[in-house]
């Protein structure tokens, strides 16, 4: 969460909030005005155009009175992904000293940045993600499971710090040092690599958001849908043997507990064996709250039913992802995001 700090507005640093836009309706007109409602002072928000073909550059130049700068982007280059290449871009137009990359779907409270910003100088860190409360009508058991997994498990220890692309803050600085987008043009999730490689400093921390703080995400049922059959395959490094064995470990760990008290006392299973299983569903039950708290804190009670759900689905999406990275497209803003490992070269260079 945020943390004030005792700095005039001249103290504070400069941020650059940067957005890519392609094919955007009434979202990015709602993001921009939360923004532009920020009481931060030193503020420069830039909106790039991927390419759209509809009405998408109009609305960003509706707001270049308020000082919305507009960035028009070129084709994604070969062995680009497209959002890679427009982070690449607004990060060279950035003029602060702070780069908030954020999506669409984010909406901002006015106090929102400025506390985001002191919670990173607060911590002393060069990186700060940030995990958004969720603004939709009814719960969804995608975005649940996906916060829960960034959440529950011991991640740091693995060096795999949490991380979202929903909303980013990192000091140009320290970006600049890892060699901007150049390295991680091929990558779905890039934020993540900066994330591994500023924690081995401690310069890297995942902070979720809250009432007070006041970052919040509206992505519909349909967008969760897609960021996860984008994301959930390269975050198991597109290897098949390791979705198997997550989607096994899951479906034990996850559903065994429940299935074991459930269907336990009409096998004959003893009453240890029933209590040890109770007890693990009370903490698993435990830390899906504590997620659901967090991401979800207009529907506090709601989202339990949704853990056996949520976790069917998870494993669905896992084995529906690599099929589609594997065997078919995966279609993101209209595009191909699934770049093949291999290449076929048709012809073999001719020997002198």
């Amino acid at each position: 969460e945020g943390t004030e700090l005792d700095m005039s507005d001249k103290e504070l640093p400069s941020v650059s909030v940067l957005i890519p836009a392609r094919n955007e309706d009434a979202l990015l007109e709602d993001c921009l005005h939360s923004v532009l409602a920020s009481d931060y002072p030193k503020l420069e928000i830039i909106v790039a155009d991927d390419c759209s073909h509809d009405a998408t550059p109009d609305i960003i130049r509706k707001f270049a009175h308020d000082g919305v700068r507009f960035v028009a982007c070129q084709p994604p280059k070969e062995n680009w992904l497209a959002k890679n290449q427009t982070y690449e871009q607004l990060a060279h137009e950035a003029s602060g000293s702070l780069l908030l990359f954020c999506g669409v779907d984010v909406r901002f409270e006015p106090q929102s940045i400025r506390r985001l910003v002191s919670s990173m100088i607060h911590k002393k860190k060069s990186m700060l993600s940030i995990m958004p409360i969720n603004q939709q009508l009814h719960p969804s058991p995608l975005q649940a499971m996906r916060y829960f997994w960034e959440l529950a498990p011991p991640r740091r220890l693995f060096n795999r710090p949490p991380v979202l692309s929903t909303c980013w803050l990192i000091a140009k600085d320290a970006l600049h040092d890892l060699g901007m987008f150049t390295g991680v043009q091929r990558t779905v999730v890039p934020e993540a690599h900066f994330a591994r490689e500023l924690i081995k400093t401690d310069a890297y921390t995942f902070a979720h958001s809250s009432l007070h703080v006041g970052v919040a995400s509206v992505k519909s049922f349909e967008g969760q849908r897609e960021t996860l059959v984008r994301m959930r395959y390269p975050q198991l490094h597109r290897r098949p043997e390791i979705v198997c064995l997550i989607a096994l470990a899951e479906l034990t760990t996850l559903l065994g507990p429940f299935l074991f008290v459930l269907v336990g006392p009409f096998a004959g299973v003893p009453v240890w064996m029933l209590g040890a299983a109770g007890m693990a569903v009370l903490l698993l039950i435990g830390a899906y709250r504590a997620v659901e708290y967090v991401a979800f804190p207009h529907e506090r009670w709601r989202v339990l039913p949704l853990l056996p759900v949520g976790v069917l689905l998870d494993v669905y999406f896992m084995h529906f992802s690599m099929w589609k990275y594997e065997f078919s497209e995966v279609i993101w803003k209209e595009r191909n995001v699934c770049i093949p490992v291999m290449h076929v070269i048709p012809h073999l260079p001719k020997i002198d």
